[in-house]
């Protein structure tokens, strides 16, 4: 008899042991995320949107977990994505960084997916997203024009501009933007490589020669191509 109840109290502690152990994988259950910051701005009303080309931030990650309540950083584990590259971009460790080529709003995500808990309890591929707003402030001063430069073709080479621009000069096949006085006017060159030749401009005038001329009666793109 005595033998008997030494064998249902060993499996009383078996079971508590094994209750513990899934419950320690139920602890590790993600439910959301949440970043901070939430929103960020970068610019303002006075700055060109090219000025804040360059401009970053650090974001975090903070995953809460439920049974018991716990918060962990997760910046490096999560997937960043940006829903509008041209405004701003985010890498991989949370830097968001303005592009410097287009103001408004967009959104940011950190999404994280969970084959498993941490106490090995199967979650069925969870998918857990937090979102942050980012903010680019549109230059709303008087007096100035934005200039960008574009390439086509299938040559390379750069542009220059006198005066200079804000991120003139350039290489293909990466544009750039410069900000200018209102009816000024500006001289590009275009300087193709050894192994390339120049095409043509559009919008610039004349079209086929070096340099060629820009009025800045507004915000102009202008193409240079090369062969």
């Amino acid at each position: 008899m005595k033998g008997k109840w030494l064998g249902m109290a060993a499996l009383v502690v078996v079971g508590g042991v094994l209750l513990s152990i899934a419950s320690c994988g139920r602890s590790q259950q993600l439910v959301s995320i949440d970043i901070q910051p939430n929103v960020y701005t970068f610019g303002a009303s006075n700055i060109p949107v090219q000025a804040n080309a360059g401009s970053a931030v650090q974001l975090r990650a903070l995953g809460s977990y439920i049974h018991p309540p716990v918060t962990k950083d997760i910046t490096n584990e999560v997937t960043w994505v940006s829903s509008t590259t041209q405004m701003m971009t985010v890498n991989s460790t949370g830097v968001l960084t303005a592009t410097g080529a287009a103001c408004g709003s967009t959104l940011v995500s950190a999404t994280l997916q969970t084959n498993t808990s941490a106490g090995g309890i199967s979650s069925s591929g969870t998918i857990v997203t937090g979102s942050m707003t980012g903010n680019v402030i549109c230059f709303a001063g008087s007096g100035s024009a934005s200039l960008t430069v574009t390439f086509n073709g299938a040559g390379f080479g750069s542009v220059t501009s006198s005066p200079p621009g804000f991120s003139i000069p350039c290489v293909a096949p990466s544009p750039c933007v410069g900000v200018f006085a209102a009816g000024s006017t500006v001289m590009l060159t275009a300087m193709p490589t050894t192994s390339s030749t120049f095409g043509s401009w559009t919008n610039c005038t004349p079209l086929t020669a070096n340099p060629c001329s820009v009025t800045m009666n507004g915000n102009v793109t202008v193409i240079a191509t090369f062969n």
